[in-house]
């Protein structure tokens, strides 16, 4: 770390006077300007200006038309050499500490909705039986004076996820680890406004929670790994106001049901919304069906391990991107039963968020634990990503991006929340890259498509041809030797590879 001086910055008011006006007229009242502009246009001196002014004024006009100074011969040709020459690039405008002695995780980020002016941070410890005593507090930033916290939010539990109100800007939502929902008026203070009884709360931590877009701006959804997703209402907090057991068996028993740990809803599908398990799977839900089994409408098999971060594309809501295990992958909802149209390469280390640009269609960013923040864009390619930075040498756990898709915000295991800019040909929509992008997923849908079906008429074929066989019995000893085998060459392949 370096030490350098630190800037110390005041806000101070001003007083802006209103002249031109003569003593005996107050510019206040109406009237009596009113009564004095009609006495200086009754006058002939007035009169002769006017005139005088605007011949000379209409003569500039039609030399402006006729020559335009401000002319850029070779606009096309310059831009073009820039984004020829342009290379992605990315800095560290600064770096947000957990006040804490005892350091937290970054669970969660959130940026206000007024022009990214602040960032919510959600700061929990999600290791299993954490025996240090450890802070409640999550904290708002505001980014023009970043050494000490904005507003210190006092839950009753350490907060696992947060968001602002797009609407209400004021209203700050918060899962907690205990299972209880709990907002903030960050107008009155860090203590909250509300929670909800634990007895009608989750039973697990809450790793999702989204406001809804509703008439008063006053409802919001819920996730957590206990299995269910309940609705709420602010302004009633006392019980939820519906449940959605997350049983992909369609026997509405929590038993059976999947732990949710993401969730994801956008208003531009607002009767759907989708969650990510802690069993690899992604259950696409609708809400407005009649009975609770309906409700879970698509499940995509995603991910060996749990689907941290389940996300819809800004510009293509039926796309998503999911995190989980060694990689990323995009899916479709136009393809229920297929595996997904597009995926990143496997790391060695785990993905542990991602985001999507909110300005450029096929851009998005991925957070791994080795510390690295990788930005791929799928135009221009699909096997690596387009920049990697080192970050930090702890893991990352979440990473947001601005409204305009300049600063992008990640989270660490030590609680150090690091913003950087990056470069604007990374964060500038160009001419038909949206057409393009769109191209890009019909196509490979189609693909994804074609092998599907190819798939489905092999198995067919080999079903008949077994059929038709007589039946051979396998040796388990030999099955046992051969997959060992391969298990070993597949370890020392690897190795001469690294």
């Amino acid at each position: 770390q370096v030490n350098t001086e630190r800037m110390q910055v005041s806000i101070r008011g001003m007083n802006h006077v209103e002249g031109g006006w003569p003593k005996h007229v107050d510019p206040k009242n109406q009237e009596l300007t009113n009564r004095y502009r009609e006495e200086v246009e009754r006058e002939e001196v007035y009169t002769r200006t006017v005139q005088r002014l605007s011949s000379l004024m209409e003569h500039y006009i039609r030399q402006n038309n006729t020559i335009d100074i401000y002319e850029e011969y070779f606009q096309e040709e310059d831009e073009e050499e820039e984004e020829e020459e342009e290379h992605p690039s990315a800095k560290t405008i600064n770096v947000l500490r957990d006040p804490n002695t005892i350091r937290r995780m970054a669970t969660h980020l959130s940026w206000h909705p007024d022009a990214n002016r602040a960032v919510a941070v959600a700061y929990c410890s999600l290791d299993f039986q954490d025996s240090r005593d450890i802070n409640f507090d999550s904290y708002t930033w505001d980014l023009e004076k970043p050494y000490t916290p904005e507003l210190t939010l006092k839950p009753s539990s350490p907060l696992v996820t947060l968001e602002y109100n797009s609407k209400d800007w004021y209203h700050i939502l918060g899962g907690c680890y205990n299972g209880q929902i709990v907002y903030w008026d960050t107008r009155k203070g860090g203590l909250p406004m509300e929670m909800t009884p634990v007895e009608f709360s989750h039973r697990d931590p809450v790793y999702g929670a989204c406001w809804l877009p509703s008439r008063t701006g006053t409802e919001c959804l819920s996730g957590s790994t206990d299995g269910q997703v309940l609705w709420w209402d602010i302004r009633k907090l006392s019980q939820p106001s519906e449940k959605l057991i997350l049983d992909i068996t369609r026997e509405d028993q929590l038993q059976k049901a999947l732990g949710a740990i993401s969730l994801d809803y956008v208003p531009a599908m607002p009767t759907k919304f989708l969650v990510g398990t802690e069993q690899g799977i992604i259950i696409s839900c609708n809400r407005d069906a009649k009975t609770p089994p309906e409700k879970i409408a698509n499940i995509f098999r995603s991910h060996i391990g749990a689907v941290y971060t389940v996300t819809r594309n800004p510009f293509f809501p039926k796309v998503f991107l999911s995190v989980g295990d060694w990689t990323a992958r995009i899916w479709t909802e136009e393809l229920m039963d297929s595996s997904s149209i597009m995926e990143t390469k496997y790391h060695t280390a785990y993905l542990l968020d991602v985001c999507w640009s909110p300005v450029k269609p096929a851009v998005f960013f991925t957070a791994r634990s080795d510390g690295i923040l990788d930005i791929w864009d799928f135009l221009f390619h699909q096997k690596e990503p387009s920049l990697s930075l080192k970050v930090s040498n702890d893991p990352l756990l979440s990473v947001r991006s601005q409204d305009n898709g300049q600063i992008i915000g990640c989270g660490t295991k030590m609680g150090n929340v690091t913003l950087m800019e990056i470069s604007p040909g990374l964060c500038t929509l160009r001419k038909n890259e949206k057409t393009l992008t769109s191209t890009m997923f019909e196509r490979e849908a189609r693909r994804e498509k074609v092998l599907q079906e190819k798939y489905r008429e092999r198995q067919l074929r080999e079903q008949e041809r077994l059929r038709a066989q007589p039946e051979e019995k396998e040796n388990p000893q030999e099955m046992f030797k051969q997959a060992q085998a391969d298990f070993f060459s597949n370890i020392k392949a690897e190795q001469r590879r690294r």
